[in-house]
């Protein structure tokens, strides 16, 4: 299959409908992007032909999706970011308003803090904001505006509201470990000592 028709049938770009200030919404699931099979030229071709026709005509919004995004499967590399956001035209990036960044872990709220004014221009870190869970979205965009959110987007929200310390990277999801050794508690306890001298 060819990476247009991939990128299509995967849905991993979708325009529709719109936010409570009346903005077109561009949704973005980062898991669904298939980094290894395209390439950062395919996705600018692919962005100007069948998206960004979509956003010339006024204000938007982005609704990305960093839910279970893995560096390997689904993230294209800091310079194939870079050259994608430089490729974008002035009227694209002058439209967009704001970008709600659902569930962003630890690592992509460091990263953005970091290097996202290094790699981004245009007062674009000042778009983001981090959106935890989606009801918290919801306070942005009418429920059921948005075409169809994968499952699996809802099963981490879950998972949150019952650990709500995974937002932070501070505790891991134990579904995904496998054959973890339990920590030796007089190990932890002797750590534990040292630091109450």
């Amino acid at each position: 299959m060819d990476p247009f028709s991939l990128l299509e049938k995967l849905q991993v770009f979708d325009v529709h409908g719109r936010d409570k200030r009346g903005r077109k919404i561009l949704r973005i699931t980062g898991k669904l992007f298939p980094a290894t099979l395209v390439s950062a030229e395919t996705l600018k071709k692919f962005l100007a032909e069948r998206v960004f026709p979509k956003l010339e005509d006024g204000p938007f919004c982005v609704v990305y999706f960093h839910t279970r995004v893995q560096r390997c499967d689904n993230f294209p590399g800091f310079s194939s970011l870079r050259s994608v956001y430089e490729f974008i035209p002035a009227a694209i990036k002058d439209n967009l308003e704001s970008v709600y960044f659902v569930h962003p872990g630890l690592q992509a709220r460091l990263f953005l803090a970091t290097f996202g004014r290094f790699l981004f221009s245009g007062g674009f870190i000042e778009k983001v904001k981090y959106v935890n869970r989606l009801e918290f979205l919801w306070e942005h965009i009418r429920r059921g505006v948005l075409s169809e959110i994968p499952d699996f987007i809802h099963e981490h929200d879950d998972a949150l509201e019952h650990r709500p310390l995974m937002d932070y990277g501070l505790e891991v999801d134990h579904r995904r470990l496998h054959d973890v050794p339990a920590i030796d508690s007089s190990a932890s306890c002797l750590y534990s000592l040292r630091c109450n001298s």
